[in-house]
């Protein structure tokens, strides 16, 4: 049995870890909406729950910004962008046509890799589509992305997200990154 992969910090634990989160995406890929939508509000629940710490946090360490902006900003990634889509129906059959004979079906892409400063809001719509996500924190802002990540996380697993669904790297370099980026099924890049 392999060895679990606890910290991300090299290109090989990142490469053990790509496959663990390969297994863990496609167990996750088989979860009803109902489960899903549960995982999701209790994420963005967590992180909301956490928003002023986690303002403070990135304030003090990125030495960027307004505190009370990123609370409100936390707020934002976390209850709104919740509360927009927790209707939407991203699992199995999402669209029927009779007249026309035609299906819309969701499906994940696998695992997605996300170059970000901020991580709330990358964490729910992998989430709510049900693909692992793999984050490669900004080096500025590490501390307060991984800490907000972590909140998510635990919170999701608690709800029955399996493990190894939302995943950083602890270290990282310009070869992590672009192993990173050539190994997930797609990227999501935002300043």
């Amino acid at each position: 049995m392999a060895k679990k992969i606890d910290r991300i910090d090299s290109v090989e634990t990142l490469e053990a870890k790509l496959a663990e989160m390969r297994t863990a995406a496609a167990v996750y890929s088989k979860f009803t909406q109902e489960q899903v939508d549960e995982i999701c509000k209790q994420a963005a629940m967590a992180a909301d729950k956490a928003r002023i710490p986690l303002a403070k946090m990135a304030q003090a360490e990125t030495g960027m910004g307004v505190v009370e902006d990123k609370v409100i900003k936390n707020n934002y990634a976390s209850e709104h962008v919740h509360n927009y889509f927790r209707h939407v129906r991203t699992c199995g059959v999402i669209e029927e046509d009779k007249a026309f004979g035609t299906k819309r079906i969701a499906e994940p892409v696998g695992i997605v890799g996300a170059v970000t400063p901020t991580c709330i809001f990358k964490i729910l719509i992998c989430l709510k589509t049900r693909n692992a996500i793999l984050i490669s924190p900004h080096p500025t802002a590490k501390r307060c992305t991984i800490e907000a990540a972590r909140i998510m996380k635990e919170a999701a697993e608690k709800a029955g997200l399996p493990e190894n669904i939302i995943c950083w790297m602890d270290e990282s370099s310009i070869e992590m990154t672009q192993v990173m980026m050539r190994e997930v099924n797609l990227i999501l890049a935002t300043g």
